[in-house]
């Protein structure tokens, strides 16, 4: 004789007791909460004859399959282990009268003492508790998603991948909505952490400040929530590089050495230190701390044994040694030691020459004319040259930080503006920073 279960006697209360009539309320069903869920596969569960007597004759040794079990909850508005579990009390009228029916005795099973546990009620329970809505190739493809990003940024830019970013993060949000077990819920929270550290990044190029503090701290607290440190300190570099850009020098340092304090000795602390703290204490002159975190995150660099040549500036890696001095110099414009900022430039210049990112030899051109227009004895020809070729390596994708040293460099050619090469620069900047996203900066800026 069939097990009465839970299930079978809401069946037969709601006359859903033939496979035919069964299955198309299911789908109904599967449907809704697919849309519900955001999860489309749940819209093409069915049910087999041969599954369906099976579950209305309780002839189970384990629950059905997670997301049959999804259905079965939103259908019917009970928990599968009270669905399947057997029906001591309250059998409906109908089972009674279908047993006398036939002449059958109708009995029932002694209700359980309150010790005993039912082993299907375990076996359910264990099932909800290590169920999850994103897989391993779900996990592998979000992060394989996040490399691209990075990879492609220095190519590609901003505006072009900004909408992958996003994408990137809002699934992983939908995602983080669901149920999942432990470690899969943690790499989700790393995964949205570093989705939204990279959208923090694109919008300081992007010149939009208040947007990037936003995702850097967003960034930054599901990484403290699971204790991902080095997401937490690269997301704290990138806060900090958004002040700098900001004109905040003194909060952009105050954020980067908080990190630093924090683990002084981890890798991310060579970027806090070169990006972060050095090139904002240039701003404000003070030249000894400009020094000192400079050979900090130098003596960082050989302990880690990072890679010499031009690391990309958004990757999560550590920062390498030319990045590193690349900052360095920046810092020593500022601070206008500009004997310091020819010798580092030298030290770098065919690694960043030999790099695939025009940025960078825009960036290195710019610092390197401020410096020249900086000497005793200023060569405005060689730095308005060099002015002109940084404009044309970052072409018709500007980002901040080049619009910023390129407007910087056509004010501190003022005093020469009489200059026929000043006056060059001076109309290949307008033109250039006519675009639309240059304009939008220049709004930002001011």
């Amino acid at each position: 004789m069939p097990r009465t279960t839970l299930l079978r006697q809401l069946l037969q209360q709601r006359h859903l007791t033939t496979h035919e009539a069964f299955a198309g309320q299911y789908e109904r069903a599967a449907a809704r909460l697919a849309e519900l869920d955001r999860d489309p596969r749940l819209a093409s569960l069915q049910v087999s004859p041969r599954q369906f007597d099976r579950w209305y004759g309780g002839e189970l040794l384990t629950l059905p399959r997670p997301d049959a079990c999804r259905v079965l909850e939103h259908m019917l508005g009970r928990p599968v282990s009270e669905l399947f579990s057997t029906a001591y009390d309250g059998d409906s009228a109908h089972d009674r009268d279908e047993e006398s029916s036939t002449g059958q005795q109708a009995t029932s099973a002694p209700p359980p003492r309150e010790d005993d546990e039912n082993p299907l009620d375990i076996v359910t329970r264990t099932r909800q508790l290590t169920a999850s809505n994103a897989d391993d190739a779900m996990l592998a493809f979000l992060d394989s998603s996040l490399e691209g990003i990075a990879s492609r940024y220095e190519q590609d830019g901003p505006y072009v991948l900004r909408p992958q970013a996003r994408q990137v993060r809002q699934l992983a949000h939908t995602l983080l909505d669901g149920r999942q077990p432990p470690r899969t819920r943690r790499e989700l929270f790393r995964l949205a952490a570093r989705a939204s550290g990279l959208l923090g990044y694109m919008a300081v190029n992007t010149g939009d400040f208040a947007l990037s503090a936003a995702y850097c701290t967003e960034a930054r607290d599901l990484s403290r929530e699971i204790g991902d440190l080095d997401t937490d300190l690269w997301a704290c570099g990138t806060l900090s590089f958004s002040l700098y850009y900001a004109g905040r020098y003194d909060e952009a340092d105050a954020c980067a050495a908080a990190a630093v304090e924090r683990a002084p000795r981890h890798a991310q602390c060579i970027r806090l230190l070169a990006n972060g703290r050095a090139r904002a204490l240039g701003k404000t002159g003070d030249r000894r701390a400009v020094e000192q975190a400079i050979g900090q995150a130098l003596r960082l660099s050989d302990l880690h044994e990072v890679p010499v040549g031009l690391t990309s500036c958004i990757s999560f890696e550590p920062y390498g040694r030319a990045r590193t001095l690349a900052n360095a110099v920046t810092s020593h414009v500022a601070l206008r030691n500009t004997a310091q900022v020819l010798r580092d430039a030298e030290l770098i210049d065919d690694l960043v020459e030999h790099s695939a990112s025009s940025w960078s030899r825009s960036l290195v051109r710019l610092d390197v004319a401020a410096a020249l227009l900086q000497q005793r004895t200023p060569d405005v020809d060689h730095a308005m040259a060099l002015g002109r070729e940084a404009l044309r390596l970052c072409g018709d994708t500007p980002i901040s930080s080049v619009y910023q040293r390129s407007r910087d460099l056509h004010e501190q050619a003022g005093p020469w503006r009489d200059h026929p090469a000043v006056r060059d620069y001076g109309d290949e900047f307008r033109t250039w920073s006519s675009q639309p996203a240059a304009l939008a900066m220049a709004s930002s800026a001011s």
